[in-house]
């Protein structure tokens, strides 16, 4: 594609930057590498090392961030005081099993994948890095762009909040991230301006009672009863304390209680999360949560200790840089490859960088062409078309390029 006139650059002139056949091998097979060494959050040691051995080879100095892993890498002149552009990825992966069959791949850490797609938004990342690098020593890098390598994603309140401690924003003006879409068309990519993602929080609830025979329930705590009615309840209580557009949902995950059928058990416990689509209900729901589960249990003269842990922000959109990334999509592929997309009520911690600079993030399209297999994240086959990472490359090159001639 070519770059539009009124960027600052003649309608005919190519942009720069277009990924070479050989480095979209290589960055297939370190996504492969990846996907077949999955570590958790505050563990990707072996990512972060196979990462600044990779940037290193380029000629980049890449930095461990202080939480010992992650890592951070600046490329371009920072010396004139202009503001960054950041591209952040994470980098770890989720404690469920590989269920794919017939995969060269595929995980070989037991109940350990990237079920999630962090190992694409790292080669992406990496990909661009390596391309920018090289249209710097050019002396065609318009702006400094700063790589962020963040651990711990998937980790509530999630590992943003210590990249952010270990000064990833400094110097940054913008921020842009992907997010892998199974429902979106390899090559392709989705676009929201306005919040994109939900409030996460976590809930864990200890309920107490002193026990007692079946037989007799009257004499003593129901606490079976008292569970399943802060399961069914909660939620009940707080949809009609929040504003029903909000969108906020508190979902059980798990529940256990008792040993034995004809024994009144002595301890419960619940968790779950609550998930919501504006961030003013956001701030609101810890208090209203917590009023509605003491209310249940009082009721049914259970004592309760509550473990509110507060998750995520939504992800909200700057309309701004989403007309950066639409730009760039469209100088790279065309504007038949950007579709718009719906706020989901999955959570995600980029929305913390966005708590300190404007930034956006796209749905990248993960989805094979033509496929009709219905797939999810955080599901043991989840896997994505590779030709995924060249889209996203491009994505980002391009930004970067755009932002300096608009």
């Amino acid at each position: 594609m070519s770059l539009e006139s009124e960027a600052g650059l003649p309608a005919e002139a190519p942009l720069p930057g277009t990924l070479p056949e050989s480095l979209r091998a290589e960055l297939v097979a370190f996504r492969r590498d990846l996907h077949m060494h999955p570590e958790l959050g505050n563990q990707e040691f072996r990512t972060t090392a196979a990462i600044k051995a990779r940037l290193e080879k380029a000629g980049l100095r890449p930095r461990v961030l202080a939480v010992g892993t992650g890592l951070v890498c600046d490329i371009g002149d920072w010396s004139g005081g202009r503001p960054a552009l950041a591209l952040r990825a994470d980098i770890d992966a989720l404690p469920i099993p590989d269920t794919k069959s017939d995969c060269p791949y595929r995980s070989t850490v037991p109940d350990r994948a990237h079920a999630c797609g962090h190992d694409v938004h790292t080669t992406v990342v990496l990909g661009a890095g390596l391309v920018l690098a090289d249209l710097h020593r050019q002396g065609l890098l318009p702006r400094p762009v700063r790589l962020v390598f963040q651990p711990a994603e998937e980790v509530l309140p999630g590992g943003a909040a210590d990249a952010i401690e270990c000064g990833v924003l400094e110097g940054v003006g913008q921020i842009i991230a992907v997010h892998c879409d199974p429902r979106v068309d390899a090559g392709r990519i989705g676009l929201r301006a306005g919040a994109i993602t939900s409030a996460c929080d976590r809930l864990e609830i200890s309920l107490g009672g002193p026990g007692g025979h079946t037989a007799r329930p009257h004499l003593t705590t129901d606490l079976v009863t008292a569970a399943a009615r802060v399961v069914v309840d909660v939620p009940a209580i707080v949809a009609r304390r929040i504003d029903t557009r909000a969108g906020l949902a508190v979902t059980w995950g798990r529940i256990e209680s008792g040993h034995a059928p004809n024994v009144i058990p002595q301890h419960a416990e619940l968790s779950g999360t609550v998930r919501c689509l504006d961030i003013e209900a956001w701030r609101e729901a810890p208090d209203v949560v917590v009023a509605a589960i003491d209310e249940v249990a009082n009721l049914h003269r259970a004592k309760s200790e509550i473990n509110y842990v507060r998750g995520v922000p939504p992800v909200v959109n700057d309309p701004a840089v989403i007309d950066l990334l639409r730009d760039a999509m469209t100088a790279r592929r065309g504007a038949a490859s950007i579709e718009g997309t719906e706020q989901s009520l999955g959570g995600e911690d980029f929305s913390w960088y966005l708590e300190h600079v404007p930034g956006a993030m796209a749905r990248l399209g993960v989805r094979t062409p033509g496929e009709r297999t219905v797939r999810d994240l955080h599901q043991g086959d989840f896997d994505a078309d590779e030709s995924a990472i060249t889209a996203g490359v491009e994505l980002f090159t391009a930004a970067a390029l755009l932002d300096g001639v608009s």
